[in-house]
């Protein structure tokens, strides 16, 4: 059965809002903020194993539209990354991204090492280091190609499950070693009030431009709409000749770099410009819809076939990042305080490096709903974990790649 790039779509679809339909009906998959696109995704994969194994025909999507649809959320994140809001957070944004990102070259040599130790290649450790952990599954999959280019057989298989085993780990572990910090050093924070207001992340996004001038609110939308996808179909643009200028020189970069930097650039231009005006949740959506349709499409194609004898490596490297991240929260904790702020940013330390911001916020969440609010941490630990750390973990795979390739 082969699918046009129309009907794949449409498949992807489908399968999105499937795994939106058991997120909804098993409560354990939200509580662990599994994302809806692996869900529905990797049940078509698994599907598509079990047709292998029992000799049925096997569907073909058209994925032309894969490789776009991830430049497209990843030039998103581009846009997100702004030096105003880096400095809104003040040293402290600095200091836990200088962290995050030390702790994350540490994720790629512990990864090596353990994977040196089963006679594999150290590009299979550092594939279950920060490429998959810090930056979560859609990093995984974006780098994949060039892992297998580089020799790692099923690389995109590897990415997913590593990636799946850390949003889980990354939302069970990170609550506990936060509440150990709280309770070893007595920083308790204020009790939560009766009938209080749920604490919620900051706003870290700039305000959207007012509606275009002239117009009624539905066509000021369908403006500002058509205005966001055509700025962000031009820094793709861009972003091409960026990527070929750094291909030239002998990087080894993914094909969503040269947008990113286009993207931030452009950012910063109209930051202090305001010549572009970006509707930034506009944005945001663009990077969500995009976001979920790449991963579907992308987890339809695994093979699962290639994870075969893999468990074990995997599984040790796993510990040992586990290890790892609850040895940095004792830096995090320190450098960011020693205070009740401290250890509740200690707990969204682990769901970022280990899973994704959304088991960061989740953990922060659970702590602030025990102990009372925690307002620097709900700044500090969004405003790196949603993108400034996505363009250093970028650098550090990179050098990565280049070095053990």
């Amino acid at each position: 059965m082969t699918l046009d790039l129309v009907q794949t779509v449409t498949f992807a679809g489908l399968a999105l809002f499937l795994g939106y339909g058991l997120r909804h009906l098993v409560p354990p998959l939200a509580r662990l903020n599994v994302p809806a696109p692996v869900i529905g995704g990797l049940l078509v994969s698994v599907a598509v194993l079990v047709a292998r194994t029992q000799g049925l025909p096997l569907p073909e999507f058209d994925t032309a539209l894969q490789k776009p649809l991830m430049i497209a959320f990843f030039t998103s994140i581009g846009f997100a990354a702004s030096l105003k809001l880096l400095r809104v957070g003040g040293p402290q944004v600095a200091v836990f991204l200088a962290i995050g990102s030390v702790f994350a070259v540490l994720q790629n040599l512990v990864g090596a090492g353990v994977a040196s130790l089963f006679g594999l290649p150290p590009l299979f450790g550092v594939l279950a280091g920060s490429v998959t952990l810090t930056g979560g599954p859609a990093t995984g999959l974006a780098f994949a190609p060039l892992f297998e280019q580089a020799g790692i057989e099923g690389a995109p298989a590897i990415a997913i499950a590593t990636a799946m085993a850390g949003i889980v780990l990354g939302g069970l572990v990170g609550g506990p070693i936060a509440t150990w910090f709280i309770d070893r050093y007595h920083v308790h924070g204020p009790k939560r009030r009766a009938g209080a207001a749920r604490p919620e992340a900051i706003d870290i996004q700039s305000p959207d431009p007012a509606p275009h001038a002239g117009s009624d609110d539905e066509s000021a939308e369908a403006y500002d709409a058509l205005k966001t996808l055509v700025i962000v179909l031009a820094a793709m643009w861009v972003g091409e000749w960026i990527s070929a200028l750094i291909g030239a020189a002998g990087l080894t970069l993914p094909a969503y770099i040269g947008a990113m930097i286009a993207a931030a650039v452009a950012r910063g231009i109209d930051d202090y410009t305001g010549w572009l005006g970006l509707a930034h949740r506009t944005i945001d959506t663009l990077g969500a819809i995009t976001l979920s349709l790449f991963l579907v499409m992308a987890l339809m194609t695994l093979d699962l076939t290639q994870l075969a004898g893999l468990a074990l490596p995997l599984i040790v490297i796993l510990v040992a990042q586990i290890v790892l991240v609850a040895v940095a929260c004792v830096p995090v904790f320190r450098l960011m305080g020693r205070d009740y702020d401290a250890a509740v940013m200690s707990g969204g330390f682990v769901g970022f490096m280990l899973g994704t911001t959304a088991n960061a916020m989740a953990v922060m969440r659970t702590l602030v709903e025990r102990f009372g609010a925690a307002p620097r941490a709900f700044l500090v630990a969004p405003l790196v974990g949603t993108f400034f750390i996505d363009f250093t973990n970028a650098l550090i795979i990179t050098v990565f790649l280049n070095l053990f390739a």
